[in-house]
C-alpha cells in the first residue's frame, strides 16, 4: 500500500507541474547526485589522498609531497598561488566537481526549453514522469517514452503510441534521469542536462548502479531535440550551408547591423531541414561544433586523467588540467547555446548577428524568447529584454574573457561557463579535478590472467604500444588526419576559429562572479605547445586537422569505436554489422566483437559496407574507416593471439602502472 501511495503521489505531481503549478512554491531546480552505495565503482578512485596530484598550475600537475616542498619558500608559495593560476585539488574541490558533474546546468534549460522547446513539442514532462512512474522504482538504461499523438518530424511520421527509446537513464528508485535536473520557474516547467546525461550511465548488469564517466552509448539526443518545437535554433550544428536556401519571397525582413535589409529564413522548411538531419544521429552521438557540417562524433568516456590532449581533435589542449577544463568549458558552451554566438555570426558562419539572432528566436517556444519580425525591432535590441543574463553572450550563466569576442586555445567561444557566487572557471576546473578521479570498472567478463598476459604480449608486438604507450596508453599525441586516414569532415570543424585568434587571457581563478572591475588578468602558458600539434587540433593555418590517439583506459565502456562511432558489432558478429546492424536496430553493440573489427580487416570491411548501406549516415559522415593496423591472420597473427588481444585492451583501466 505504500509503495502505491508514492508512486501515486508522484505521478500528481507530474500532473501539477505539467499544468503549470508550483506557484506557491517559488522558483527551484531539482537535481539528481547518486549517494555512493549506487555508484558500482565507489570504492575507486585514482589519486587517493591526492598524492598525483595535488596541486593543478596551468596544466602541470603538482604531487602532495612535492607541494609540501614548494610550500617552504617564498618562490614556491607564489608558484602555487591561486592568484597566479594554481589550482588547489582538495576535497572541497573534488566534492564541488561531482555535484557539477550531475547537477550544474549553467542556466542551458533556458535555451532549451524557453528557446528550442524540448518540452513544447509532442513529448512534455508529463509524459517523461508517467514513463518514469510506470517503472515502479526499477532502473532502467533506456526510458521509453510513449508518443501521446502523431507526428511528422523530419518528414518521418511517427503514429500515435510510438514507443521512443530516449536512452535516458534512471537509476534505482530514482524519479528523474541522470543528468537532467528540473527547474520550475514562475510556474514553467524546465529540463536542462548536465554532463552526467551523456558522460554517466546505469549499468543493468550491477543492478542499476551508476558507472561514473563510462559513455552514455544509447542517448538519443538527435530524436529528443528533433521533437522539440524550435529545434531550428540548433541549425548551425546540422547540415544547412547556407541560409539563403530557405528564404521565400513573402519572408520577413530585418534591418542588418549595416543598416540594410535582409530576410529571415521560412522557419517551418528551416525546421524540417534540421529535423532531417537530427533524426539521423544514431543513438549515443552529438554534434557539439558549430561548423554547419552534419558531423556527430560519439560520445567519448570522462575516465580523462592522462588522456590529454582532450576531445576528439585534441583541441583541450592548453589551461588547466592540461586542456580537460577547456573542453568542459566548449561542451557548455557551443553545445548548449547557440545564441552566444551571435556576436562572431559573421565570422563562423557568413550570417550577420542580426538575421542570426532573429533566425534562432523567430520560432522561440517561450513568448518572452519569440521574436517577432512584424515590430521594426532589431534582434539584438529585443533579446537584451529577455536576457536572463544581460552583458554575457547568449542566455547561459557566462563569463566574457577578456579578449571576448575573439577565442583562443583556452576557449574556442571567447567566453567560460561560470555560475555567480562561484569563481570564475571554477565549476569547470572542479568538474576537471573529479573527473580525473574516475577509475574505470573492470570488465564483467571471465578472462584468465594466462589470456590477458598472451594479449599484452600481443599489444606489444603487432606494435600498438608505438601510439598506445604508457600507463593510460597514449602518447598523447595529435595524429594527422591524413595519416590515420578515418574520416576526415570532424577535422576541420574548428578551422574557422582562426579568423578570431587571440592571446589566451583569462581572469585568475580567486576573480568572483560577477566579475569586478580591474580583476586580475593571466596569460596561460603555452610554449609547451607545439604549434603543429595545435594547428591540428583546430585546423589552423592550412592543416586538415587531426584526431588524437584516444587512451585505452575504460575503452570497455564506450563501444561503439573510433571518433565517429563506426566501428559497431552487436554479440552475432555475423549479422549484427555496423550502426544499422546495431544501434539503428535496438542492438547495444558488443565490445568484445567492436573490438576485433578494430583489429580485423575482413571484419571491418563487413561494418563499413554496413554502413554505407545507409543513406542517412552517408549523410553524416559515418564510416568507421582508417586506423588500418591489421592484428588478424593476414598480418600473421592467429584467432587466438586475436582474441587475446582484444580481451586484454578491453581489460585496461589505468590502474596498472
Amino acid at each position: 500500500m505504500k509503495r502505491f501511495l508514492k508512486w501515486t503521489i508522484i505521478t500528481a505531481v507530474a500532473v501539477v507541474v505539467t499544468a503549470g503549478g508550483f506557484f506557491a512554491l517559488g522558483e527551484f531546480t531539482i537535481g539528481y547526485t547518486p549517494s555512493e552505495n549506487k555508484i558500482l565503482q565507489a570504492d575507486q578512485r585514482y589519486t587517493d589522498g591526492r598524492a598525483e596530484e595535488a596541486y593543478d598550475v596551468w596544466g602541470e600537475a603538482v604531487s602532495e609531497k612535492e607541494a609540501e616542498r614548494l610550500l617552504q619558500t617564498e618562490k614556491g608559495r607564489e608558484y602555487l598561488a591561486k592568484e597566479n593560476g594554481a589550482i588547489s585539488v582538495d576535497k572541497d574541490l573534488l566534492q564541488l566537481g561531482r555535484t557539477t558533474f550531475y547537477e550544474e546546468t549553467f542556466g542551458n534549460e533556458v535555451f532549451l526549453t524557453d528557446i528550442m522547446g524540448i518540452l513544447d513539442g509532442p513529448l512534455s514532462i508529463f509524459d517523461f514522469m508517467k514513463a518514469i512512474v510506470k517503472l515502479g522504482g526499477q532502473p532502467t538504461d533506456n526510458l521509453q517514452v510513449e508518443l501521446p499523438e502523431t507526428v511528422t518530424i523530419g518528414e518521418k511520421t511517427l503514429e500515435k503510441g510510438t514507443v521512443i527509446d530516449t536512452g535516458l537513464d534512471i537509476p534505482k528508485g530514482a524519479m528523474m534521469p541522470l543528468g537532467m535536473p528540473i527547474t520550475v520557474e514562475r510556474g514553467r516547467v524546465k529540463a536542462g542536462i548536465s554532463c552526467a546525461l551523456c558522460h554517466a550511465r546505469v549499468d543493468m548488469n550491477s543492478g542499476g548502479k551508476v558507472v561514473e564517466g563510462a559513455t552514455n552509448t544509447d542517448v538519443n539526443t538527435g530524436m529528443l531535440m528533433a521533437l522539440a518545437s524550435n529545434s531550428a535554433s540548433y541549425f548551425t550544428h546540422t547540415d544547412i550551408e547556407n541560409l539563403e536556401n530557405f528564404i521565400r519571397e513573402n519572408n520577413p525582413e530585418v534591418k542588418t547591423t549595416a543598416g540594410e535589409k535582409e530576410k529571415l529564413p521560412d522557419i517551418e522548411s528551416l525546421e524540417n531541414a534540421v529535423d532531417k538531419t537530427l533524426m539521423k544521429w544514431p543513438p549515443g552521438f552529438f554534434d557539439a561544433t558549430i561548423d554547419m557540417k552534419a558531423n556527430p562524433t560519439q560520445v567519448s568516456d570522462s575516465f580523462t586523467f592522462g588522456d590529454h590532449p582532450y576531445s576528439w581533435s585534441g583541441m583541450g589542449m592548453a589551461g588547466t588540467f592540461r586542456g580537460l577544463t577547456t573542453l568542459n568549458n566548449n561542451v557548455q558552451a557551443q553545445g548548449a547555446d547557440t545564441i552566444a554566438q551571435s556576436q562572431i555570426s559573421k565570422e563562423l558562419f557568413n550570417i550577420d548577428p542580426e538575421v542570426y539572432t532573429g533566425t534562432l528566436l523567430q520560432n522561440a517556444a517561450n513568448e518572452d524568447f519569440r521574436y517577432n519580425p512584424s515590430s521594426n525591432e532589431l534582434p539584438s535590441e529585443f533579446f537584451k529584454k529577455a536576457d536572463p543574463h544581460p552583458g554575457q553572450p547568449g542566455v547561459n550563466e557566462t563569463v566574457k574573457l577578456p579578449t571576448f569576442p575573439k577565442v583562443s586555445v583556452l576557449s574556442p567561444q571567447g567566453y567560460l561557463a561560470s555560475s555567480a557566487g562561484h569563481g570564475v572557471n571554477e565549476q569547470n576546473n572542479a568538474m576537471s579535478a573529479f573527473q580525473n578521479t574516475l577509475v574505470a570498472p573492470k570488465p564483467q567478463r571471465n578472462v584468465s590472467d594466462a589470456v590477458l598476459a598472451k594479449g599484452r604480449g600481443v599489444f606489444e608486438e603487432a606494435g600498438c604500444i608505438s601510439c598506445h604507450a604508457g600507463r593510460f596508453k597514449t602518447n598523447n599525441r595529435i595524429i594527422p588526419v591524413e595519416d590515420i586516414g578515418t574520416q576526415p569532415s570532424r577535422a576541420k570543424a574548428l578551422q574557422a576559429t582562426q579568423k578570431l585568434w587571440e592571446n589566451p587571457l583569462i581572469y585568475s581563478p580567486d576573480t568572483p562572479v560577477p566579475v569586478p572591475e580591474n580583476a586580475k588578468v593571466l596569460k596561460a602558458p603555452t610554449n609547451h605547445i607545439n604549434r603543429n600539434q595545435k594547428d591540428l587540433g583546430f585546423a589552423h593555418n592550412g592543416s586538415n586537422g587531426g584526431y588524437k590517439v584516444k587512451g585505452l583506459a575504460g575503452v570497455y565502456w564506450q563501444a561503439p569505436y573510433f571518433h565517429d562511432g563506426g566501428i559497431a558489432v552487436g554479440p552475432n558478429k555475423e549479422k549484427e554489422l555496423g550502426i544499422p546492424g546495431t544501434l539503428l536496430n535496438h542492438t547495444s553493440p558488443d565490445p568484445f566483437n567492436s573490438m576485433l573489427a578494430v583489429i580485423d580487416r575482413n571484419l571491418r570491411q563487413k561494418v563499413i559496407e554496413a554502413n554505407r548501406s545507409s543513406s542517412d549516415l552517408q549523410d553524416i559522415n559515418i564510416e568507421g574507416t582508417g586506423h588500418e593496423f591489421w592484428v588478424d591472420e593476414e598480418a600473421g597473427f592467429s584467432k587466438q593471439e586475436q582474441e587475446a588481444l582484444a580481451e586484454y585492451v578491453l581489460s585496461i583501466n589505468g590502474e596498472e602502472k
